[in-house]
């Protein structure tokens, strides 16, 4: 066979491959969809008369009110840290980003210990005023309006990381232009940064919009009344799997149709810049007013979105220290950590076949094998809690086939083979996260010339050797961010744990949910602060590579950062 026939039948072989993956990963939402059309009448007439407006409504007004806050924040606290100069702003710049290592249902518990009847805020006004319950009004924390300010304070990082990096990537010749016709920090911020940065802070929008739907722990804890509670009280208060899928179905057209919306905003309206030329940012100076202003718009997210609740947690782990520091925690630790590295070297592993195994010296990848990476990484457009149940159903069935089989064949029940186990939970992982992990691995390999890969082929380096001897050590870098990102976002994920975790089997996410669940806030504390020091370590990562992220600007990242 020729070096032609070789290559073109390796390509088929990546290709085949591709659509194998991307096709297993998709089944939990083909799954899903599909019980769209089996029949639940009797059940949908029961929700449709109850619940389901609840949940519509709860749900549009969360995602509203989540919305308007990210944006807000995150938003302007990148203008401000990127084009203003203000005490505090390079500390800022980096700060801003540690409210994402808070999962919002840790931060739920800790500001109900602080903020509830029985917490030390209103009982403090009770005895300071010699006030009764009937005496004084106080904000409700578990409300629609208390889920909406504990998403936004950890949501907004997602619109402020993709604002910031557009800013610091915007030519600074466009703001110049503005200045000389008489535009200040504000009118220039609305009229030319602005929608140029439009199609990113889309996309973080997007995002955190996706988490607001997907959540679980805070809007269960809280008792306001969302899909995605109601997709686990359907499948397992009421044993209707068939209507919890549907449920499913419903709220995964409000996800896709954020992202079709995203799209279409990218698609619409694009902003381009004309020059290539980019100049070190001039920085407006704002006034002593402006100034105190800017420092307080900036610290507010930060002390009220980590350094509050981190210190809460602190508090409490170290005040019931005997307790949430047991025997047990260990175990915990070592499950959390276990099913995390697992799942984050899994989803690496298949990125990295997935995107060098259609990467060509000779031409782009095509549509099809285009599509099937979209599909691939289309896991994490879904919530949680529908991963739990298109992933349930087909898992169950499986078992159930082959132990009725092998009942009727040799008498042997062989129990549960996938659902409940440790394989239906990384399957999970892997189709929730592995678009981080594919995301990352591409933007990486883009940084691999095709020049190199010619080079490496007459030296007589292909295949997997290429692979191990060329790009990994090229793009190790990403690498490692796509492992900690993955890494991170597994320790926080509660859903589908929750669901799918074998009997037994806890993690530190899962204690801290059952804790605060049995009201025992202090005992979730030390969980939960495990949980936020790890985060912590990504959030690093990546608040330095936005640093750097402005061409020309690697010389001077470390002082920026």
């Amino acid at each position: 066979m020729t070096g032609l026939g070789r290559r073109r039948k390796g390509a088929s072989a990546a290709t085949a491959f591709v659509l194998l993956i991307a096709l297993v990963l998709s089944i939990p939402v083909l799954v899903v969809l599909g019980y769209v059309f089996v029949p639940a009448q009797d059940i949908w007439a029961h929700l449709a008369s109850t619940v389901l407006p609840v949940y519509l409504y709860n749900t549009v007004l969360l995602a509203l009110g989540v919305a308007a806050m990210v944006l807000v924040i995150g938003v302007g606290a990148a203008w401000l840290v990127t084009m203003c100069e203000f005490p505090g702003r390079r500390i800022f710049s980096w700060a801003l980003f540690l409210p994402l290592a808070m999962p919002a249902y840790i931060i739920a518990y800790t500001y109900t210990g602080m903020f509830d009847f029985a917490g030390p805020i209103q009982t403090m006004l009770r005895d300071s005023f010699g006030w009764s319950r009937a005496d004084y009004w106080f904000p409700a924390i578990r409300s629609l309006g208390g889920a909406i300010v504990m998403l936004g304070l950890v949501l907004y990082p997602y619109v402020y990381l993709v604002s910031r990096a557009a800013f610091l990537e915007q030519s600074i010749c466009a703001l110049e232009v503005g200045r000389t016709l008489g535009r200040g920090p504000w009118r220039g911020f609305f009229s030319i940064a602005l929608p140029l940065s439009r199609p990113a802070i889309v996309t973080g929008l997007a995002l955190a919009l996706m988490e607001t739907l997907s959540d679980f722990g805070t809007v269960e804890y809280f008792a306001v009344d969302t899909f995605t509670t109601g997709i686990y009280r359907t499948w397992f208060g009421l044993g209707e799997p068939a209507a919890a899928a549907q449920l499913a179905a419903i709220l995964m057209l409000f996800v896709f149709t954020l992202i079709l919306i995203e799209r279409f905003n990218r698609g619409k309206r694009k902003f381009h810049h004309t020059t290539g030329r980019y100049q070190k940012i001039t920085r407006y100076r704002l006034g002593k007013g402006r100034q105190t202003l800017a420092f307080v718009a900036c610290a507010l997210p930060i002390l009220l979105g980590f350094l509050l609740p981190t210190g809460w947690l602190l508090k409490d782990s170290i005040s019931h220290s005997s307790s949430a520091f047991n025997a047990h925690f260990p175990t915990l630790v070592l499950n959390s950590v276990t099913v995390a590295l697992i799942a984050a070297g899994l989803s690496l592993l298949l990125a990295l076949l997935l995107i060098y195994g259609l990467r060509r010296e000779s031409r782009a990848p095509s549509r099809l094998e285009q599509g099937a990476l979209r599909v691939a990484s289309m896991g994490y457009a879904v919530p949680g809690p529908v991963l739990a149940v298109g992933i349930l159903l087909p898992f169950g069935f499986i078992d159930n086939t082959v132990d009725q089989w092998m009942r009727a064949s040799f008498g042997i029940s062989t129990g549960l083979l996938l659902s409940g186990t440790m394989v239906a939970l990384l399957f999970a992982y892997i189709v929730r996260f592995l678009a981080i992990s594919l995301n990352t691995v591409e933007a990486g390999s883009d940084t691999v010339t095709p020049n190199m890969d010619r080079a490496a082929r007459t030296l007589g380096v292909t295949g997997l050797k290429k692979l191990l001897r060329v790009h990994i050590p090229i793009v190790s870098g990403s690498l490692m961010t796509a492992v900690l990102l993955v890494f991170v976002d597994v320790m926080k994920e509660l859903p589908a744990t929750l669901v799918l975790r074998p009997f037994g089997f806890d993690t530190l996410a899962i204690r801290a949910y059952e804790m605060a669940s049995d009201e025992r806030l202090a005992d979730a504390a030390a969980p939960s602060l495990a949980i936020v020091i790890v985060g912590i370590l990504p959030v690093i990562v990546l608040s330095r590579a936005i640093a750097k992220s402005r061409p020309g600007q690697n010389s001077r990242a470390r002082s920026d950062f």
